[in-house]
């Protein structure tokens, strides 16, 4: 499978298509490979190739150094050992830790991947039709695996069968399915799948033009405004640090704006004096729009870590996913039962082989990942085109207690 994407280069007057991303294939999720422990789904450890192509600037480093600066979440000298084994390999071959690599070059990347874990509950299956299919994203739980510029070849922060896409293939042989939209990780609620491709753009395009709505639940601080509250202002979004901002108008007019106009709705549900349910209505879709406008508002979502405070450590030098930085631990608890002779196989069963190279055997989740985090209380309730609607049917949602 690969991902490209089109850069502008030199203030547009160059544009090339970069690979970005490509994936071996393997075999399909099966309900077996899932293990549950402790409200955590885990995912068996399997070996995987991640292959890419180098990139401008990455040329003329080591391949050692290229792998220890851009994939922080591995030490040195794991580079090291998997360059000298041939599990790091240069055009489909084995190369020195001096290697310099050139543009273009061929890079893979074999390993045994340890998926984080996400929490337990089921992704359940809401509405089944016969091109649409309706199910219910519990948080922590990514939709599919998303490639970016920051998660090449390095596992850290990657999913692949712990997805709502990976569940539902195995679990209910839901498969293909084509998203149509998203839901943050951090987010649960009504998740929307097209079975074809026509029927998936169908609604892209309702989406575009803005003919398909949201609307979502937060639980934030504080007592919120009791009228509608409508913030509009523009989002910069840094890539690199996987957080939004706010862009404040220093009314100079002369400059332009670098951020993306960003406007959402705001209605308080009820309050209990210390937290508010507030239902948010985005009339755009610009990344952790909700919360950075809610942060904005004076009202940030009660656990939102990212923006509860200004003061975030940097995700690209923790070399973890922005979230798990701002929680402000690499700090990987091990239970005791994985400590000592029992390497793992409580959970993972007789299945479960340790490798000797790998940085997480016998743990089974990454390093970075805390294993307590819970998802973000902001649930997406309700989805309505021109011609349909569906809403979440739990009557809970709004219980503050």
């Amino acid at each position: 499978m690969s991902v490209k994407r089109k850069r502008d280069v030199d203030g547009g007057k160059e544009a090339e298509m970069e690979a970005i991303v490509w994936q071996t294939p393997a075999n399909p999720p099966e309900p077996h490979e899932y293990i549950f422990r402790n409200g955590k789904r885990y995912v068996r450890p399997y070996y995987f190739e991640f292959i890419s192509h180098v990139k401008n600037r990455w040329a003329g480093k080591t391949i050692v150094d290229l792998f220890a600066e851009e994939f922080k979440g591995r030490p040195h000298g794991y580079y090291v050992n998997a360059v000298n084994c041939g599990r790091i390999q240069v055009d489909n071959k084995t190369v020195s830790t001096s290697y310099v690599v050139q543009s273009s070059q061929k890079i893979s990347h074999f390993l045994h991947r340890h998926e984080p874990p996400v929490l337990g509950g089921d992704v359940l299956v809401l509405q089944n039709e016969a091109d649409i299919v309706t199910v219910f994203k519990p948080a922590s739980v990514p939709e599919m695996n998303i490639f970016s510029n920051n998660v090449q070849v390095h596992p850290c922060g990657q999913y692949r069968k712990n997805t709502v896409v990976g569940i539902l293939q195995a679990e209910h042989n839901l498969a293909p399915l084509y998203p149509v939209h998203r839901l943050d990780r951090l987010v649960s609620g009504l998740l929307i799948f097209a079975k074809n491709g026509e029927k998936a753009d169908c609604l892209r395009q309702q989406i575009e033009a803005g003919l398909l709505q949201k609307e979502y639940i937060a639980k934030v601080i504080g007592v919120f405004p009791e009228k509608e509250i409508v913030v509009d202002v523009n989002i910069s979004y840094n890539a690199r640090e996987g957080k939004s901002s706010v862009e404040i108008s220093d009314n100079c007019f002369d400059k332009p704006s670098k951020g993306k106009t960003a406007c959402t709705k705001f209605t308080r549900i009820n309050t209990n004096g210390e937290y508010s349910l507030v239902l948010c209505k985005p009339v755009t879709g610009r990344t952790h729009q909700i919360r950075v406008h809610l942060q904005y508002a004076g009202h940030p979502i009660a656990n939102d870590m990212l923006y509860l405070s200004e003061d975030v450590p940097s995700r690209s030098a923790k070399g973890v996913g922005a979230d798990r930085a701002a929680l402000g631990t690499n700090a990987l608890p091990i239970s005791n039962s994985l400590n000592g002779g029992s390497k793992g196989e409580d959970i993972a069963g007789e299945e479960f082989r340790i490798d000797p190279m790998c940085t997480n055997c016998p743990n089974l989740p990454p390093k970075g990942y805390d294993g307590d985090e819970e998802g973000l209380w902001l649930h997406c309730v309700r989805y309505s085109g021109p011609d349909w609607s569906y809403e979440c049917p739990y009557p809970d949602w709004a219980n503050l207690s």
